[in-house]
């Protein structure tokens, strides 16, 4: 049975000795330059808005970027690859010391997303150098009118007559774009119409037709707006054009997105063990705030979201490690991380800040730090909204017209990601194929909540075959959200329970987790109920789903003080 800290990040014991030693030694290393760098350095660092130079020398010095973000076919050493395991390891160490050393980590995966996919060997070995060389990189596609609709693009490529462009435009919300050594824009032609129009090129944020004009977020990082005046865009420069263009930019969403779920984690990780060891050591009307029933209720459900949202996360990465043009599961598990695990980091932190309370607006704990930054999460590479649309296109076939797919291994084995930079085209999500999800379950089945769940996910099995929306219905976005939030918990669940198999989680902590879930979806369902469009028939089986989770005392109470043992388990050094 795994004690509660050996299921956390904990610097004190970390030692990722699954990993090779190179990313065993890179991974330890990262850590040990935040230790080092003590907890009051950290927090003034944030509340400063100090640009994070020391961070990227230290990051240049160990080659940290060049090593974990160039692909085996651009490597020029041996360790250099695309791994998303060792990418989540260290997802989730920026994620625990500060968004703002994520974030610059974060647009630089984005802007080589369209170079790593791209056929360009030039611009390739190019970028392959400036990693080497400690340089970051931007993503150019979001503009301040249109966001990230690309349709609509107001970034002009007119041809200069020798195979080039002259690029004007403007991006907004470019992340490094104060610092970029190749920033990828994507823009269209003057020339061409329609999406044979679109061009992804190569930038370069030091050149003097690249007008670089503010920060638009007030903190560390520098989320640029930019602008290009009659910006030389030689054929060297280009990295796409039409319709593929169009499809780097998304595929290089699906890259991206999904590290955004173990940078939520690492925060709430930290977040975690300030906010037990605060609440084990105040004394309220002459008790420990630990012995209120509710305080045990609310931090036992945080500590549960958390190890749930570890459990879907570490699943999620054997999919897209195992991904193929005939395997493209991991298009519904990716929205699913950047969407469910990034709420769920949300309600952990709400849970926790609600015990210790105004302990979590002081400037001297990360917690007032975390309780910003987790907000961001949810909000960044598609809104919850886009991305519960986005996996709802997945519902019935993975509900109700299940497939026969090889078992997905755990893969923390040392091989390059190669298919990530080769998704093709960015559409037919519909025709996407999914193994059993009651088999996960059924391994289960004699775990009390695992199957009142159960009861619930077969439910919305009926729902879809009898009840789901129509035509009409299906234009109302907000009744089609509430029903992507039951779905998105029946996915959730089922991977949480094949990571838990794959890692001999004891079943206490899975039936309380699950009692959670049950909670959840029961509250879904009533807001499903109380839709304005919602039919009469979908009334009936909304309350009808509703489930009361099995109650038992005194499993809550081991599962409890499993919690109570984080006290004092961690605390960053000053």
């Amino acid at each position: 049975m795994a004690d509660s800290a050996s299921l956390l990040f904990n610097p004190r014991t970390y030692d990722p000795e699954h990993f090779d030693p190179e990313t065993r030694r890179l991974l330890r290393a990262t850590v040990d330059w935040f230790e080092a760098r003590g907890k009051r350095r950290l927090i003034e660092d944030y509340r400063s808005r100090a640009w994070l130079g020391d961070f990227l020398d230290f990051a240049a010095r160990e080659g940290l970027f060049a090593t974990f973000l160039t692909p085996a076919s651009a490597a020029g050493k041996d360790d250099q690859r695309w791994d998303t395991a060792r990418i989540a390891a260290l997802n989730e160490i920026f994620g625990f010391y500060g968004l703002d050393y994520w974030y610059a980590w974060q647009v630089t995966i984005l802007g080589l997303g369209p170079v790593w996919q791209s056929g360009n060997t030039e611009a390739r070995a190019r970028a392959a150098e400036l990693l080497a060389q400690g340089e970051v990189f931007a993503f150019g596609l979001s503009e301040k009118t249109h966001g990230a609709d690309i349709y609509s693009t107001d970034m002009l490529l007119t041809p200069d007559g020798e195979g080039g462009f002259r690029a004007s435009g403007s991006k907004y919300y470019i992340g490094n774009g104060n610092a970029a050594g190749l920033v990828s824009v994507f823009g269209r032609r003057t020339d061409v119409e329609g999406p044979d129009g679109y061009v992804f090129f190569a930038a370069d944020s030091r050149h003097e037709a690249y007008r670089l004009v503010k920060n638009v977020v007030d903190s560390s990082k520098y989320v640029s707006e930019f602008r290009l005046a009659d910006y030389p865009v030689a054929p060297a420069d280009i990295l796409h054009t039409g319709r593929a263009a169009f499809d780097a930019a998304l595929n290089t969403v699906n890259v991206g997105k999904f590290n955004l779920c173990t940078a939520s984690i690492g925060i709430c990780e930290h977040a975690m063990y300030e906010a037990v060891t605060h609440a084990s050591n105040r004394i309220l009307y002459g008790r420990p705030v630990t012995a209120f029933p509710h305080v045990r209720r609310e931090l036992t459900d945080a500590y549960v979201r958390l190890v749930g949202m570890k459990l879907f996360s570490d699943r999620a990465v054997d999919y897209f490690r195992s991904a193929g043009p005939d395997d493209r599961r991991y298009l519904l598990f990716n929205p699913m991380t950047k969407m469910k695990v990034t709420t769920e980091g949300e309600k952990v932190i709400d849970l926790m800040w609600d015990v210790i309370a105004a302990k979590g607006f002081e400037k001297d704990n990360y917690f007032a730090q975390a309780a910003v930054e987790i907000r961001g999460l949810p909000k960044l590479e598609g809104t919850v909204h886009v991305n519960l649309a986005l996996i709802l296109k997945f519902m019935r076939n993975h509900l109700l017209n299940p497939v026969d797919h090889p078992v997905v291994p755990t893969r923390l084995d040392a091989a390059d990601d190669a298919f990530l930079f080769q998704q093709g085209p960015a559409r037919g999500l519909g025709s996407v194929r999914f193994h059993d999800w009651r088999t996960a379950f059924d391994a289960y089945a004699e775990v009390p909540n695992v199957a009142r769940f159960r009861e619930q996910a077969d439910a919305l099995c009926t729902f879809v075959e009898t009840a789901a929306p129509d035509e009409e219905q299906s234009r109302d976005l907000d009744l089609l959200l509430a029903v992507g939030q039951l779905f998105a918990l029946v996915v959730h669940g089922q991977l949480i329970l094949e990571q838990a198999r794959l890692t001999g989680l004891d079943e206490e902590l899975l039936d309380e987790l699950f009692a959670v879930l049950v909670r959840d979806f029961s509250a879904h369902a009533v807001e499903l109920h109380g839709k304005d469009s919602a039919t009469e028939d979908q009334q009936t089986w909304a309350l009808g789903a509703v489930r009361r989770p099995v109650v038992d005392a005194a499993r809550s109470t081991r599962i409890w003080e499993r919690v109570e043992a984080l006290s004092g388990a961690y605390e960053m050094g000053q």
